[in-house]
């Protein structure tokens, strides 16, 4: 046999030994179809579900996606935690500067808001002082009486234009129980309603309200069944002398 022949003879069981084995492997790997996928692995052509890819982000590192990883992420809360509380602290500490400073203004404007009606009433001390300096020295009754009448005056007038303070006069008025108090009442014929008669001490407005009412003697009507015929005649049979004190005749 030449060398050509035996040659082609050991090239060709060679080739049928090729042939063979791609046979075989797709007998046992039939669910494949022969497709690998980037990974070296058979690829079955399947896409994967919603599930698998939530699962694989999960697991995938943080740094591939670009965040931060989780210590330092904690950092970065705990820092903003602190700046809000302290944030928080300070807002409580304003407040609470805020309300002391409201409560001591309005303690201030409680014990001062009558400054201005005692600053008016010193200048009427100071009259009475004079008043009465000028009586001891000279000893004239005239004098004083004439000092206390204009300072009377005077403070009354400042206390009408200025702070709205009136007094009223009420002798000859209708009986008002909101303005007027009774003190003595006394029943009197020819009036049908009751009227003050004399005023023992004044009333005062503020400001169309009545601050201080004033006390007053009043005149009642007489009850007309004791100043009619009827009581007349009641009298003239308890005076007539058929009635006796044992109510027998003579």
């Amino acid at each position: 046999m030449s060398k050509h022949h035996r040659h082609r003879d050991e090239v060709q069981p060679a080739v049928n030994g090729a042939q063979a084995s791609p046979k075989g492997e797709n007998t046992e790997d039939s669910g494949t179809d022969g497709v690998l996928g980037q990974n070296g692995q058979p690829d079955s052509g399947r896409i994967p579900g919603d599930s698998e890819i939530q699962d694989a982000d999960l697991h995938a590192d943080p740094e591939s996606k670009g965040e931060s990883p989780p210590g330092e992420r904690i950092a970065l809360l705990e820092a903003e935690l602190a700046g809000t509380k302290d944030q928080l602290l300070r807002k409580a500490a304003d407040f609470e500067n805020f309300r002391k400073r409201m409560n001591r203004e309005k303690q201030e404007a409680i014990d001062f808001a009558n400054q201005s009606l005692l600053l008016d009433l010193i200048p009427v001390i100071d009259d009475f002082e004079r008043a009465l300096n000028s009586a001891k020295s000279s000893k004239d009754f005239t004098s004083l009486y004439e000092g206390i009448d204009m300072t009377e005056k005077r403070l009354s007038s400042q206390l009408e234009s200025k702070w709205g303070l009136k007094r009223f006069n009420s002798a000859g008025e209708p009986f008002d129980p909101n303005r007027h108090e009774a003190i003595m009442m006394e029943k009197s014929a020819g009036i049908s309603e009751p009227v003050v008669q004399e005023d023992f001490l004044k009333g005062y407005i503020l400001k169309d309200r009545v601050v201080r009412s004033s006390k007053v003697k009043v005149l009642m009507p007489e009850d007309p069944a004791e100043t009619g015929p009827e009581a007349a005649e009641n009298a003239a049979q308890a005076g007539s002398p058929g009635n006796g004190e044992n109510g027998e005749e003579k």
